[in-house]
C-alpha cells in the first residue's frame, strides 16, 4: 500500500518511522511519501493561508498550494482524503475498507480548513477521528494510518489479532493475561490454564459481550 501525506508539518510524520509501520516500510509492506504543502505555493514567502472572503476568524488554507499538492500525487488508483471534524467518523469497519485501497492521499488541513472549492475539486472522501477539534489533520492522520496498517498483509506476525481485537464484530476485546499466574492475589481465569481450546473460545466470547454490555452497549445496536 502506497500513503501519500500533504502538510504544512512534516517533521511531525517522524513518528511514522518508529515501530511496526517503521518496520513495515523497511519490509516494503508500506510505502509513506511525505509532501510538504510550501513546497507548491507560487507567493515568494511560501505563504499557504489567507482571510476568509465573508469575514470571519482565524485564516484558511489557500487553494493553490493545496490544489498543487494534492494533484502532483493523485492517480487513477489514489483515494484522497481530507482529515476534518465535519467528516465520517471513523470505524473500524471503515479501517478495514480502506485499508484495500491502492494508494491513500491524506489531506491534513490547519488554521480554520481549507477552501471549499479543494473538497469540492479533490476530495473523495471527508473523516474525522472524534467529536472534538485540533489544531491540525496531522494526529488524524497518523492515527488513520496506524489503524490501516495493521490490516497491511504481513505487517502483524499474526492476522488473528487483528480479528480479535476490540471493535472486530461490535465487541469489545476480551480481558487478557499473562505470567505470573498469581500477582497481588488475583489469579488467572482457570479455564486460560485448561488447555481446551473451545472452552476457551466460548470464555472469551462470553467475557466480551459481558464488557461490551458494561462499557460500550451502542456497540451491539451497530449493524456490520
Amino acid at each position: 500500500m502506497k500513503i501519500d501525506i500533504l502538510t504544512l508539518f512534516p517533521e511531525m510524520f517522524e513518528a511514522l518511522n518508529h515501530s511496526l509501520i517503521g518496520k513495515a516500510q523497511e519490509n516494503g509492506l508500506l510505502e509513506i511519501n511525505v509532501k510538504n504543502i510550501r513546497d507548491f505555493s507560487k507567493d515568494k514567502h511560501k505563504k499557504c493561508d489567507d482571510y476568509p472572503f465573508g469575514g470571519g476568524a482565524g485564516m484558511l488554507m489557500s487553494v493553490q498550494p493545496l490544489y498543487d499538492s494534492i494533484m502532483s500525487v493523485k492517480n487513477e488508483n489514489s483515494y484522497v482524503i481530507y482529515l476534518s471534524p465535519s467528516g465520517n467518523t471513523l470505524t473500524q469497519k471503515k479501517v478495514k475498507e480502506l485499508s484495500n485501497k491502492q494508494n491513500l492521499v491524506l489531506v491534513c488541513g490547519h488554521y480554520e480548513g481549507i477552501d471549499q472549492r479543494v473538497i469540492d475539486l479533490c476530495i473523495d472522501e471527508e473523516i474525522s477521528i472524534g467529536d472534538y477539534v485540533l489544531t491540525g489533520g496531522e494526529l488524524p492522520a497518523m492515527v488513520l494510518i496506524d489503524a490501516i496498517s495493521r490490516y497491511v498483509p504481513s505487517v502483524l506476525h499474526s492476522a488473528e489479532s487483528v480479528e480479535e481485537e476490540s471493535f472486530s464484530n461490535n465487541l469489545l476485546e476480551y480481558p487478557q493475561y499473562t505470567r505470573p499466574q498469581v500477582f497481588q492475589g488475583l489469579e488467572v481465569p482457570e479455564v486460560l490454564l485448561s488447555g481446551h481450546h473451545e472452552n476457551i473460545r466460548k470464555w472469551r466470547l462470553e467475557q466480551s459481550l459481558e464488557k461490551t454490555k458494561k462499557v460500550r452497549p451502542d456497540l451491539l445496536k451497530k449493524e456490520d
